[in-house]
């Protein structure tokens, strides 16, 4: 004698919910994808890209050592005079330090022929560098592909 199991109408019910409530629940797509390589054990790097994934991009990273991080940055267009502490690719843009997740929506809207944006330096209160509330002013600068750059978003002081 087997046992087989007996199809209730409580059991009918729960599965019938269980598949409604899957069917109705809204699904998140993907955003972009950024690849963002970083130097190694970088605390605002990491803060960074957690801010992104919030933001709901989607964010594969890596870590570089010294040199070899500084080369990636000269490779991909960064000037010198604009480097910060990390750098992302979406799209074919380069997304150099801490750069606001609505500029870089903004970046993908517009499609400007440029290398990226930038956020020199690490100014505090920008994404991934502290508390947004403690801000300090500090400005996003479109990289054009001659090298020069133009302010793209200014965020004052909190």
């Amino acid at each position: 004698m087997t046992n087989t199991p007996l199809l209730t109408r409580r059991t009918m019910l729960l599965s019938g919910l269980a598949v409604a409530t899957f069917a109705a629940s809204p699904v998140r797509s993907a955003g972009p994808s950024i690849h963002v390589v970083k130097g190694t054990g970088c605390e605002c790097c990491n803060a960074w890209v957690a801010y992104l994934r919030d933001e709901g991009f989607t964010v594969t990273d890596e870590e570089r050592y010294g040199t070899l991080l500084m080369t990636y940055k000269a490779e991909v267009g960064v000037p010198q005079r604009m480097i910060s502490c990390h750098t992302g690719m979406i799209e074919g843009y380069v997304l150099e330090g801490h750069v606001p997740a609505a500029d870089i929506r903004r970046l993908l809207e517009e499609r400007p022929d440029a290398v990226g944006l930038a956020v020199p330096g690490m100014p505090y209160g920008s994404p991934g560098m502290g508390p947004e509330s403690q801000r300090e002013a500090y400005e996003v600068f479109l990289i054009r592909r001659d090298g020069s750059a133009e302010v793209y978003a200014s965020y004052s002081a909190a």
